[in-house]
C-alpha cells in the first residue's frame, strides 16, 4: 500500500498547473489590463488597481486546467462617499449597484474589443459584474470582471465592507502572504478532494453549497498541513476556528453565527463566518470520505469521477420505491443558477414541512429527505425526494382537549360531532386530505413552481426521464440517505 505522502505526491503531479498554463493566464490578464486602461483614460475614469484575484490570481492555489480568471478593479471610495453620506445600508446597496452598473455598461463592456473576447455579458450577484469568454486556439477561459471599493484593511476590520467583494483582494493578500508553497500545494490537494466528493463550491451536488476555495485555504492555514487537517476533520462541527481567538461564549453572542453548522472566521472580517453557507451534508459526506481515506489510503479518493446514473432496473429495491423525482427545464437563461437552485431548495423545504406532519401536527408521510441537483449547461434542474411512508391510512385519530377544559371541550364538540372520549381526552376520526405521497406531491408543486421552470416529469423514481434526473436519484439514494437513515 502506498504511503499517504506518496499518494499526495502522485496526485500533485496530476493537478498542479504547468508554467505554460500560468503564462497563458498572465498573457490574457495583460491584454485585459491594456484594454481597460486605454478605455478608462479616454473616458477619464479613475481606478486604483486592476488585479487578478482568486486561485488563479495572487493566491496561486489553482488546479491544473483551471483557467478561469477573476479580475478585480479597485475604485477609490472617497470619490463616491459624498453622495452616499447618510444613506441607510439598503439605500447604499441600491446606489452602489447603480454606479457599478453604469461603469459596467459605459466602460468595461466597450473595452472588450479584441476578437478573442467573446460574448461579454452582464451578470448579477451582490452587484453587477461583467463575464466574458476568452477563446484563442486551444484556450477557453471564463473571465469575471468585478468592480469593488478599494478600502484599507483597518477600515474593513473596524467598519466592515461597503460591498461583499471589498474583502476579496485582502483575502488574496492574506493567502499569498501567510501560506507557504507547500501549504498551497496542500490547498490544491484539499480542493481536489472536495471536488471528488462532489462537495465543492455553489454548484456542489451534495447539499446546497459545498466547501469554497477560501474555506479550503483557511483550513490549511488553521491546521498547518493536510494530514493534520484530515486527522482533525471529524472535530470541525464541534470547534470554532477563530483568527481573533474568541471563546465559544463570545461567538455564541453573535446572532448571525448561531445557526451556522461550521465556524471558520474570516481573518479579514471578524464578523464573517466563511463557512456559513457550507451545508451540513457536504461536511458529513466529506468527513465520511476522510475517515475512509485514513483507514485505507488510496489515490482514488482524489480522482474526480462523473456522477453515475442510478440503476432503475431493480424493481424490488425497497429504498428506490420510496424515492420520487421532479425534473425541470429552465426556460429563462438570464436568471443566475444560484437563484434557481435556491428556489428549488425552498420548494423542497415546503414539501418536507407539509409532508412530514398534518396540519394538526400528527405524523403524515414520515421522514422526508430531498436533494437538488442541476446541470447549468443543459438548464436542467431536479428535485429528488425520499418519503419514508409513501402510502398511509385514509384517516387518523386526532387528539382533542382534556375533558376537564370545558370551554375547549365545547368548541371541539361543536366542530367535531363524531367525537369520542378516551384516557381523559376527546378524540375524533379525521379524514386525511392525502394518503398517497405522489398525489400530495403533485398538489404541493401546483402553482408553486418558478415561472421560468417547465416541469418535464413528476413521478416515482423508476420513471425518471433525463440523465440528470437519474443522477439526482443516485446522489439521494447512495450518498445522502446513508448519512441520515
Amino acid at each position: 500500500m502506498s504511503s499517504i505522502n506518496d499518494i499526495f505526491d502522485e496526485i500533485l503531479n496530476e493537478i498542479t498547473p504547468t508554467q505554460k498554463e500560468i503564462a497563458k493566464i498572465e498573457n490574457v490578464i495583460g491584454k485585459l489590463r491594456k484594454l481597460l486602461d486605454k478605455e478608462a483614460k479616454e473616458l477619464q475614469i479613475y481606478y486604483t488597481k486592476i488585479e487578478p484575484q482568486g486561485s488563479t490570481g495572487i493566491k496561486q492555489t489553482q488546479l491544473k486546467n483551471d483557467f478561469d480568471i477573476d479580475l478585480f478593479i479597485g475604485l477609490d471610495y472617497t470619490q463616491f462617499k459624498p453622495k452616499y453620506q447618510g444613506l441607510s445600508k439598503s439605500k447604499l446597496k441600491k446606489y452602489s449597484k447603480k454606479d457599478f452598473l453604469a461603469l459596467c455598461n459605459n466602460w468595461i463592456l466597450p473595452s472588450l474589443t479584441l476578437n478573442e473576447f467573446n460574448n461579454p455579458r452582464l451578470l448579477y450577484a451582490e452587484h453587477p459584474y461583467v463575464t466574458v469568454d476568452y477563446t484563442l486556439k486551444d484556450i477557453k477561459i471564463k473571465i469575471d470582471i468585478v468592480l469593488y471599493f478599494d478600502l484599507d484593511l483597518e477600515y474593513i476590520k473596524n467598519n466592515g465592507p461597503i460591498t461583499a467583494v471589498d474583502r476579496s483582494p485582502w483575502h488574496g493578500c492574506f493567502i499569498r502572504d501567510e501560506l507557504t508553497s507547500e501549504q498551497k500545494n496542500d490547498v490544491r490537494l484539499l480542493k481536489q478532494f472536495f471536488k471528488s466528493c462532489y462537495s465543492y463550491g455553489d454548484k456542489s451536488a451534495i447539499g446546497k453549497v459545498g466547501f469554497i476555495g477560501y474555506s479550503a485555504e483557511l483550513l490549511i492555514y488553521y491546521f498547518n498541513n493536510l494530514i493534520n487537517l484530515f486527522k482533525n476533520f471529524h472535530k470541525l462541527d464541534k470547534i470554532a476556528l477563530d483568527f481573533y481567538k474568541r471563546n465559544e461564549e463570545e461567538l455564541n453572542k453573535i446572532i448571525h453565527f448561531q445557526k451556522d453548522y461550521l465556524i471558520i472566521i474570516d481573518p479579514i472580517d471578524k464578523n464573517r463566518n466563511v463557512a456559513s453557507a457550507i451545508s451540513e451534508r457536504a461536511y458529513k459526506y466529506c468527513n465520511k470520505r476522510v475517515s475512509e481515506f485514513l483507514r485505507n489510503p488510496s489515490p482514488k479518493f482524489f480522482r474526480i469521477r462523473p456522477i453515475p446514473e442510478v440503476d432503475l432496473s431493480k424493481k424490488d429495491d425497497s429504498l428506490l420505491s420510496k424515492i420520487f423525482i421532479i425534473e425541470f427545464q429552465n426556460t429563462t437563461f438570464e436568471i443566475h443558477y444560484t437563484i434557481n437552485r435556491d428556489k428549488l431548495y425552498s420548494l423542497g423545504e415546503k414539501i418536507k414541512a407539509n409532508g412530514e406532519k398534518e396540519f394538526s401536527h400528527v405524523e403524515r408521510f414520515g421522514k422526508i429527505i430531498f436533494e437538488v441537483y442541476f446541470e447549468e449547461e443543459k438548464n436542467e434542474y431536479n428535485l429528488a425526494i425520499f418519503c419514508n411512508n409513501p402510502k398511509i391510512s385514509e384517516s387518523y385519530i386526532r387528539k382533542g382537549p382534556p375533558i376537564t377544559e370545558e370551554r375547549h371541550v365545547n368548541n371541539f364538540k361543536r366542530k367535531n360531532p363524531n367525537y369520542f372520549e378516551k384516557d381523559g381526552y376527546l378524540w375524533v376520526k379525521t379524514i386525511r386530505d392525502f394518503n398517497e405521497f405522489l398525489v400530495f406531491l403533485k398538489d404541493s408543486v401546483k402553482n408553486k413552481i418558478p415561472e421560468n421552470f417547465r416541469t418535464v416529469n413528476l413521478s416515482p423514481a423508476y420513471y425518471a426521464i433525463k440523465s440528470s434526473g437519474k443522477k439526482a436519484i443516485y446522489l439521494l439514494k447512495n450518498i445522502i440517505l446513508p448519512l441520515y437513515l
